[in-house]
């Protein structure tokens, strides 16, 4: 369905990110890697579709390395077709003992990248009069959660912009839509989930029952996989009329 594109997916050596690199890759899109850590593990789970894949390793917070990557995306591959914000970061603590410097890094990774991306990639989409921005939000994008005031602003915020980007847009082959998952089974929250177990003396079992019952009904996490196909059906034709929409994979977290 994707042959021929190619995908730039932020933030996608492991996690979320990873899991939408590999559905749109199975897909046929080509695929352009960012993130910290292992890369030639990600680099051939993609290629295993029988696509190619290149990795960049710009920090999500610094606006001249985003530039840096939009071009060599764009040296790769000629466009960035599919532009999938997923980077992301979390912090947690009271407003009153937010640190400052973690307020910033925060809104600069999970807003302000998205910003800086999607300028650079609107202009090529534009000539082609085709585009698909994903912005990988978060049920946090809808509803609240005490202690994480920067991730909420920031989900929030990520919320509008992909409003405002889909209403720019809403003439062109473009579109701009917002992923807003619930629980997700990452690294990141296995340490949650693990810590939790710890603090409170529990086995990893009733401590994995206890996150999700705090919050998500269906008790059970989405996956990067299930993401990665939703992913897909925004890519699709079926979804060319699909523009703006924050949409919840959030096991009822957010119809409570």
């Amino acid at each position: 369905m994707l042959k021929g594109k190619t995908a730039l997916v932020t933030g996608s050596t492991s996690g979320i990110g990873l899991g939408i690199a590999k559905a749109l890759a199975r897909q046929g899109a080509n695929i352009v890697l960012n993130g910290f850590g292992d890369v030639d593990g990600p680099k051939a789970q993609v290629e295993a579709f029988g696509v190619k894949s290149a990795y960049h390793g710009a920090d999500m917070s610094k606006p001249g390395e985003i530039e840096e990557m939009m071009k060599f995306a764009a040296g790769e591959f000629g466009r960035v077709d599919i532009l999938v914000n997923n980077a992301g970061i979390q912090h947690v603590a009271p407003v009153e003992d937010f640190a400052p410097e973690k307020w910033d890094q925060v809104i600069a990774i999970n807003l302000s990248s998205a910003f800086h991306t999607t300028r650079l990639a609107l202009p090529a989409m534009k000539k082609a009069n085709w585009g698909r921005i994903i912005n990988v939000a978060s049920v946090h994008g809808l509803v609240a959660s005490v202690q994480k005031s920067a991730y909420v602003a920031s989900k929030h915020a990520i919320v509008g912009f992909t409003k405002v980007v889909a209403l720019e847009n809403a003439t062109t082959g473009i579109t701009c839509n917002a992923i807003c998952p619930g629980w997700v089974l990452t690294p990141l929250v296995q340490k949650q989930v693990d810590a939790k177990a710890a603090a409170l003396k529990l086995s990893n079992e009733e401590a994995t029952k206890q996150l999700l019952g705090e919050k998500e009904p269906s008790m059970q996490f989405t996956t990067p996989e299930e993401l990665g196909e939703l992913a897909v059906f925004f890519c699709s034709d079926a979804a060319k009329n699909v523009r703006g929409v924050a949409w919840n994979m959030d096991g009822g977290w957010a119809a409570q």
